[in-house]
């Protein structure tokens, strides 16, 4: 039979699809965030430097960088489905890898491992999601999966509660890590099940091509996109590799005990689950995309100081009993709103300055600049943080790593700002400002 002459899947099936593809990536973003929560442990039991946790991270983004080099050669060689299973399998050996240490050089490995396999895992499980959805429902798809995966990365500083017998060693909340990376295998498993049982029944549309890094394509880009990668670069150099050092920092400069660390650090992506999608409906009809960038901008430049020298002020219950102070609580709730705001507002302008058959390599070429800084600012914020002595006796020692982030976020705020600046009056507004909805 003609694929073409089958009907569309039905209601059901798009969204048992869209639940288990979502499990999936929930237990791809809890492995990747899953180191944070033990970074003290690691530091006070396997003698780990600052600059040693720095290329545990540096190391998955390296992966991630040689996976974007490869292009879309993994998902076209595996099909949908299959990619899928197979990155979810890489994801928990990569895992296990890291439980076992206790080398460096093993877990290492395995955080290397652990991103040329959960990277693809992201491309394959977004061409899913194209298949099964179209029109209006494709962005509520893309916007339910991104809150769904974002909820693995707040489970994983959860865990320090919910888990917290498991935090007497380095290695148990990294089994348990991998336990919830089985998770996520087997609701690729289903999927694939699920996926053949469909295809003979209904047709899925055509696979779209996984986003293509193409070199030839640079000189191509008009300028205001390189200005958005720009913004992308610090903004996503400053967000993530904070996150991997929050919990510690929190514990060590500021006293926290760790459940309370982990509760404080979860603000982060609970923020985005909420809010990214209510910033993007607000400027998909407002527009004024450049103004929101240097607002979020401004908004993120001074917390890293404040939260540094400001005085702690009283303790803030938070759901679960864990108490924190205010001023970190303020702080921390307002860099949610930014990384609410910002990547709700920065990846939906690229269609605006750029045309649709080089979409794919606009996206990548992005994605691996991101990359780049993302592998970059771990190791410097280690450096730094081994330089200074930063240590529970040497709080002080964390303070020179604020500064640098400080300065990342200077950087974001100028390239916001030339991006809103470049579009004033009628004769240089760019397509940014334009709203969408109708």
């Amino acid at each position: 039979m003609n694929p073409t002459a089958l009907p569309p899947p039905s209601p059901l099936q798009r969204w048992t699809a869209l639940v288990l593809v979502s499990l999936a990536m929930f237990g791809n973003y809890y492995l990747y965030d899953a180191l944070g929560p033990v970074v003290d442990l690691m530091r006070s039991q396997l003698g780990f430097s600052h600059s040693q946790v720095g290329w545990l991270y540096t190391a998955y983004s390296i992966a991630a960088l040689l996976v974007l080099l490869a292009g879309g050669w993994f998902i076209d060689r595996f099909g949908t489905r299959l990619a899928l299973l197979v990155f979810a399998v890489v994801c928990v050996i990569a895992a296990a890898m890291t439980a076992l240490g206790p080398d460096f050089e093993t877990i290492v490995a395995g955080r290397f491992l652990l991103g040329l396999g959960a990277e693809p895992m992201i491309v394959a499980a977004t061409t899913v999601l194209a298949r099964w959805f179209k029109g209006s429902e494709l962005s509520f798809a893309f916007g339910l999966n991104l809150s769904i995966s974002r909820l693995g990365s707040a489970s994983a500083d959860w865990s320090t509660g919910f888990a917290a017998p498991l935090y007497s060693n380095w290695q148990d909340p990294l089994w348990l890590a991998t336990a919830i990376g089985g998770v996520a295998v087997a609701a690729a498993m289903l999927y694939w099940m699920h996926e053949r049982r469909t295809e003979g029944r209904a047709h899925l549309g055509e696979r779209a091509p996984a986003d293509e890094l193409k070199f030839s394509q640079i000189f191509r880009f008009p300028r205001t996109y390189w200005t958005i990668v720009a913004l992308c670069v610090v903004f996503y150099s400053t967000v993530f590799p904070f996150r991997g050092f929050a919990i510690n920092y929190f514990q060590q400069a500021h006293g926290l005990d760790r459940e309370s660390a982990g509760a404080l650090s979860s603000l982060l992506p609970m923020a985005a689950i909420i809010a990214t999608p209510i910033f993007g409906l607000i400027v998909d009809r407002v527009g004024k995309r450049s103004l929101f960038m240097a607002a979020g901008s401004l908004l993120m430049l001074p917390l890293f100081l404040a939260v540094t020298y400001l005085p702690p002020g009283p303790l803030v219950g938070l759901p679960g009993g864990a108490e924190v102070p205010l001023t970190l609580l303020a702080c921390i709730t307002l860099f949610g709103l930014v990384f609410s705001l910002i990547p709700a507002v920065l990846w939906p302008s690229v269609p605006q300055l750029v045309e649709e058959e080089r979409l794919g390599s606009a996206y990548a070429m992005m994605t691996f600049c991101q990359q780049l800084g993302m592998a970059a600012v771990p190791l410097v914020i280690g450096a730094l943080n081994d330089w200074a002595g930063a240590s529970p006796e040497n709080p002080a020692g964390y303070t020179p790593g604020m500064w640098f982030y400080t300065v990342l976020g200077a950087c974001g705020l100028a390239f916001s700002w030339h991006l809103w600046w470049s579009g004033r009056g009628a004769m240089r507004r760019h397509r940014l400002d334009l709203a969408t909805a109708r």
